[in-house]
């Protein structure tokens, strides 16, 4: 099954784990919506800096330290993701919290681990 994901934090460097995510998710099919800091391309899938509405979504995994991720609380729980995945570094207690709030699921993991093994 093919789950839209939104990549905040989405970055074109390539020494960056939302760059290997976002290659990965369009590697297995999945549809890739992807927010970051500048507007840049990967893999044919454009990078954007506006919090655009989208339908659908089905995960949103997080490539942001919690310092930057209070800016987009409303964006993410507008787009009721079935769940919000918390990639090393972007645990944040009180988004979590938010997320079971709204009946968002929180998944403390790797996106490239989940993918590897399956369990994405």
């Amino acid at each position: 099954m093919k789950k839209k994901t939104v990549i905040l934090g989405a970055s074109d460097q390539p020494s960056r784990y939302s760059y290997l995510a976002l290659q990965r998710l369009s590697a297995h099919g999945h549809p890739v919506v992807a927010i970051g800091k500048k507007k840049a391309e990967v893999g044919g899938v454009s990078i954007g800096t506006e919090k655009r509405p989208e339908e659908g979504v089905d995960t949103v995994t997080l490539y942001l330290n919690p310092a930057h991720q209070e800016e987009y609380y409303d964006y993410i729980l507008s787009l009721h993701p079935r769940r919000i995945i918390f990639n090393p570094g972007a645990e944040n207690e009180e988004l979590e919290a938010l997320a079971r709030a709204n009946n968002i699921q929180p998944v403390e993991a790797c996106t490239l681990v989940m993918l590897s093994t399956g369990q994405y």
